[in-house]
This record gives C-alpha cells, structure tokens and sequence, in this order.
C-alpha cells in the first residue's frame, strides 16, 4: 500500500509505504510516470539496495527493507530526469510529477530480484481529503 500527503503549497510530498509477502528479495522501489500499463521513466526513488544503488541525483534514499513500511519526504531535489526523452521530465520538477499524479499517470513500483520490471504496480491517484490532495 502507498499513501501520500502533498503538501498545500506543493513543495513537497510526504509519503508512506507498507509491503510484505514479496516472490524475491526487493531490489529498488521508485514512481514512475505512465499511463496504466505501460512502463514509464522513473522520476523518484523510494528506496534501494546496495545491489541498485540510486543515482547521486536521486538524493539520499533510504536502504529497502525486505518487508514492512518506508516512509519519507519528497521534494524537488528528489526529482530525477525521466529516461524516455518524448516524456519531456527535468530534473528537481516537482511540479511535473504533481502534474502526473494528478492527471493519474503516475505509479509507484517495487521490483524484486525475480521480477526485475516490479513485482508491485499500482496507479497512483490523487483524490481531496481536508481540501489536501
């Protein structure tokens, strides 16, 4: 499961995540933006390994725990250049994230040592809670 709380001003997102029962060792877990089946860049890691390290632009990320809950804040220092070039995402664009988050093209994925493309997928989606998304 992953919950977020974006902030009023939309400075920063903070977030939490809680997962068990993996196939394999977890590898790395990030948003990604894309539409509902289909594979899109990763823009914000929200953990890694020592066997997939986050890039230095990513910003310090915490270590995946096997099982159990992560949780952290998110800001534009956070923000990675997505790899797909038509995507058209910068580096340190919180705003572009929001926008796809809200827009509904945006995913959180947990990949795994068997499942190397996630073995967890779900949309992300904004939705109003106390005039918060």
């Amino acid at each position: 499961e992953f919950t977020a709380q974006i902030s009023q001003d939309d400075k920063f997102i903070d977030y939490e995540m809680t997962f068990g029962g993996l196939q394999a060792p977890i590898t790395q877990s990030h948003i990604h933006v894309a539409q509902r089946s289909v594979n899109g860049s990763i823009v914000i890691w929200l953990c890694q390994t020592a066997a997939s390290p986050a890039p230095a632009a990513a910003g310090l990320i915490q270590t995946c725990p096997q099982s159990g809950t992560i949780t952290g804040r998110i800001t534009s220092a956070n923000v990675i250049a997505g790899s797909t070039a038509s995507q058209q995402l910068t580096a340190n664009d919180l705003d572009e994230v929001l926008a796809a988050i809200r827009a509904g093209v945006a995913y959180a994925n947990i990949h795994t040592a068997i499942s190397p493309g996630g073995e967890i997928r779900g949309q992300l989606r904004a939705s109003r809670h106390k005039d918060k998304d």
